[in-house]
């Protein structure tokens, strides 16, 4: 499972760079929904859920 999770923060990490012409205008939006995936993670991971 948590295998799993790495492998999908990963891929957003990835998808959440601003390299490519088109999401250039994108803003703080992906890095922000990013940023709260992560809290919530880590939020189930203190308290023992993952």
């Amino acid at each position: 499972m948590s295998t799993i999770l790495l492998v999908i923060v990963v891929l957003l990490l990835i998808g959440a760079l601003p390299t490519w012409g088109y999401s250039s205008a994108w803003g703080y939006g992906p890095s922000g929904v990013l940023g709260l995936i992560l809290v919530v993670l880590l939020v189930l991971l203190l308290m023992g859920r993952i």
